[in-house]
């Protein structure tokens, strides 16, 4: 039946160039963060400065930063959290917090815009020509809330995901604009290169995405210094009950922070092995440092470059399968990156797969690549039976924005199921060596870039992944 679908998958001739348009490859210099914070009682009060580079191809009179930490204020309008998520992730009942700018001391006029208070509008004083950078300095604070989530207080520790104004993209003619939705990953970002200046008390433990150059003692207080270069995110995760199991992998620093495990050693064996795997099968792992973080999070899991949340809530089973998913993003959104607004599948569902095909390769851990993928062939078929039945047809197509999703579920089948489902076809359809092979270009070449459909397919040989990809894509082959 699988070779059948890919026939039919071969034969599709329509490209959409809405769908496959434009050109994703990012030139110039990249942007420098510079960010000095402190965290006490809630609240994380931090300055920041940006050297912006101009690549908008025009004269610019203004930048655009996204607020995301507005998500969690009471009157939001998209909620970081969705009704069926809710109770599991307000563990202390509904509370709220905000990014508050507090000054933009580089510039006169400056505004909180935005569909919902989301982002930061700043006026440069004099037009910045195309090629040329300036400096964007400011000052904020982030309130946090109690919740199990990408950024807020939990029971046992601080998540500090997006916790930082971050630059839009500017992308055909525009800077682009992410509101917060409960559902899917509501970011698009470039890579740049981090300088994080990070203070807590001594009695925190701390987890940051880039490599710690220094720390310092004083008054009760640690200071720790961190660098990451030509990374898509920052994050930070601390707590006072973390102990930390680490090992070196390939000049990689590994390490497993955790505060309720019984299986430290067994967990970076597994890190070990995914870090290897993907790296001997994709491509290089860029980063000096990679660290795994146990913590209250209302999802799975979370990723960020060099770091990834994994939920302290999951079973055994899932909690293993999470961190081998958050450990493929390292490659599928950290490296090489996507619009999650509008393509969520391109990362997700290739790092779904990328899971599969661990799992393949490791028979030892009990999950089957049959398993695997037949769960998802299971989701889709469902999905549509009960769309068809309620509602006279299905919408399957994958190109499309968070805002025009019916549902979490609806996201959640068409990003991941069908997006696993969409790169096993594709091997079927390309052969084992030439699936490989496009994939280790997809990489090599997108690596540190913004990828679309279209980079995607021009990466495999032959006209066949066009097509494939293409029928998925549209939704106009049903599965």
């Amino acid at each position: 039946m699988r070779k059948l679908i890919c026939l039919c998958l071969v034969l599709a001739t329509i490209f959409s160039v809405a769908v496959f348009g434009g050109c994703s490859s990012k030139e110039g210099p990249r942007d420098e963060y510079f960010i000095t914070a402190e965290y006490e009682d809630g609240v994380l009060s931090a300055q920041m400065r940006v050297n912006w580079h101009n690549r908008t191809g025009k004269d610019a009179d203004f930048v655009l930063l996204n607020l995301y930490g507005n998500a969690f204020r009471e009157d939001a309008k998209y909620k970081p959290v969705s009704d069926a998520f809710s109770a599991s992730a307000y563990y202390d009942g509904k509370n709220y917090g905000e990014m508050k700018i507090v000054s933009v001391s580089t510039s006169e006029k400056w505004e909180i815009v935005g569909k919902d208070e989301n982002i930061l509008r700043i006026e440069f004083d004099r037009p910045v020509p195309s090629g040329e950078s300036t400096k964007i300095e400011l000052e904020y604070e982030l309130r946090l809330a109690r919740i199990h989530h990408r950024t807020g207080i939990g029971e046992h520790s601080v998540n500090l995901g997006n916790f930082y104004p971050v630059l839009c993209v500017y992308e055909d003619g525009a800077f682009v604009e992410c509101e917060y939705y409960a559902y899917g990953d509501p970011f698009y970002s470039e890579c740049a290169d981090y300088t994080v200046t990070f203070t807590a008390g001594e009695e925190y433990v701390v987890a940051a995405s880039g490599e710690c150059v220094s720390a310092t003692l004083s008054a009760g207080k640690k200071t720790s210094v961190y660098k990451l270069k030509n990374a898509r995110d920052f994050a930070i995760v601390l707590g006072t009950e973390y102990t930390v199991a680490q090992t070196e992998q390939d000049g990689i620093n590994l390490q497993y922070y955790y505060y309720d495990d019984e299986k430290p050693q067994e967990r970076l064996e597994l890190f070990s092995d995914c870090v290897s795997y993907f790296s001997d099968t994709f491509g290089k792992y860029p980063y000096t440092t990679y660290s795994v973080v146990q913590t209250g999070f209302c999802y799975g899991g979370m990723e960020y470059p060099g770091l990834v949340m994994v939920s302290d809530a999951l079973s055994e089973k899932n909690y293993e399968y999470a961190a081998v998913h958050e450990t493929a993003h390292q490659w599928w959104y950290g490296v090489v990156g996507n619009n999650e607004l509008t393509d969520g599948w391109l990362d997700e569902g290739l790092t779904e797969y990328s899971t599969a095909m661990f799992y393949d390769a490791h028979e030892e851990r009990g999950v089957t690549y049959a398993e695997l993928i037949g769960r998802s062939q299971k989701a889709y078929k469902m999905f549509f039976d009960v769309e068809t039945q309620l509602f006279g047809d299905a919408d399957t197509s994958m190109h499309r924005h968070l805002s025009a999703y019916p549902s979490e579920y609806a996201y959640m089948v068409i990003s991941y199921n069908k997006g696993m489902m969409l790169f096993d076809s594709l091997r079927a359809a390309m052969g084992e060596k030439r699936f490989l092979a496009g994939l280790r270009k997809y990489y090599k070449t997108y690596s540190f870039a913004e990828a679309r459909a279209e980079d995607l397919a021009s990466s495999f040989s032959g006209k066949g992944a066009k097509s494939v990809i293409e029928s998925y894509v549209s939704g106009e082959s049903v599965l």
